[in-house]
């Protein structure tokens, strides 16, 4: 393995990963995945998906995502079950290292995706997708006519307040400080909505719940107060952390950890394409996702058209 030299290696196998290889697969570039830490991406801590197309009684993340497996696998994509901790995109052939392998190719496709930031309480560990989330879109409507809070105070917080405040009963915004990072545009858009409701210098110190979110315990940090709210959600808005820490050096990496992307899907060296949301702060959809790995594997079969010997 370490001296063939594959066509295209696919890091990471969410929805952008697995779509990549299974166009990949299909136009005979014998893909070979590397699949991570975290088989399947977001969708494995996703209970119910209801907005991916095709599937009209809704369906499991884990179970979407098996699905995804055994397509690229059914086409002939090969896998290797571990994380990818180097790479050298400064040569050709490009060199990806995994814990236990070394890897050499032609293009390499990065989509190994975005973790959502939590709140580190075990708590909240514990009820993640029976009350608590990380994607208002995703998992709004499940709270329809609901009361819920969300936990932030930069755009996505707002953002994804604005989503909810079309759905749930009430929205109450809890932020460990006094002042706002949203912009102010947003942050007039929600003030002026008359179920949305501030809790400023609080934080979130527990979920409680047995089995689904019944409330929060909040802590004033100004006076050590603790209070008991009684709600059915939690939406965590405190921002996501694409994993690029193995990329340092080697592509052109934004300011806040994402790929920059030229051109829909290229980076900043030829022959490496990104995929899904290790690039795509604003979508962060399943969906967009996939579209997202099709498109990188077409570039990358009209980039080794160009640059395979015939």
């Amino acid at each position: 393995m370490d001296n063939q030299v594959e066509k295209l290696v696919i890091i990471g196998s969410g929805p952008a990963g697995l779509s990549a290889a299974i166009y990949a697969a299909r136009g005979n570039l014998q893909p070979m995945v590397i699949s991570g830490d975290s088989p399947g991406g977001q969708l494995m801590i996703t209970s119910d998906v209801e907005d991916y197309p095709g599937f009209p009684d809704g369906v499991q993340g884990p179970d979407l995502m098996m699905k995804f497996r055994a397509q690229a696998e059914k086409l002939g994509t090969r896998f290797i079950d571990e994380s990818a901790v180097a790479v050298n995109f400064q040569q050709q052939p490009f060199e990806i290292k995994t814990e236990t392998k070394t890897l050499h190719a032609l293009s390499v496709v990065v989509a190994t995706g975005a973790n959502a930031k939590w709140l580190g309480l075990p708590s909240e560990q514990r009820l993640i997708g029976k009350g608590v989330s990380a994607c208002a879109v995703c998992d709004g409507p499940f709270f329809k006519d609901k009361d819920v809070i969300v936990v932030g105070g930069g755009d996505a917080a707002f953002r994804e307040t604005q989503y909810l405040s079309k759905i749930c009963k009430s929205v109450t915004i809890v932020h460990r400080r006094d002042t706002f990072r949203a912009q102010l545009a947003i942050q007039d858009i929600i003030k002026s909505k008359p179920n949305v409701k501030f809790l400023t210098n609080s934080e979130v110190i527990e979920v409680l719940g047995e089995d689904r979110v019944s409330g929060v315990k909040i802590k004033n940090n100004q006076t050590n107060q603790i209070s008991q709210l009684s709600i059915n959600g939690v939406f965590v808005a405190i921002g996501h952390k694409p994993s690029t820490d193995f990329l340092k050096g080697q592509l052109e990496i934004g300011e806040q950890g994402y790929i920059v992307v030229h051109d829909m899907t290229k980076t900043s060296i030829e022959g490496v394409f990104v995929a899904g949301d290790v690039a795509d702060f604003k979508y962060r959809q399943a969906v967009t996702a996939a579209g997202a790995g099709c498109q990188a594997t077409l570039d990358v079969e009209d980039y080794l058209a160009h640059h395979l010997p015939h």
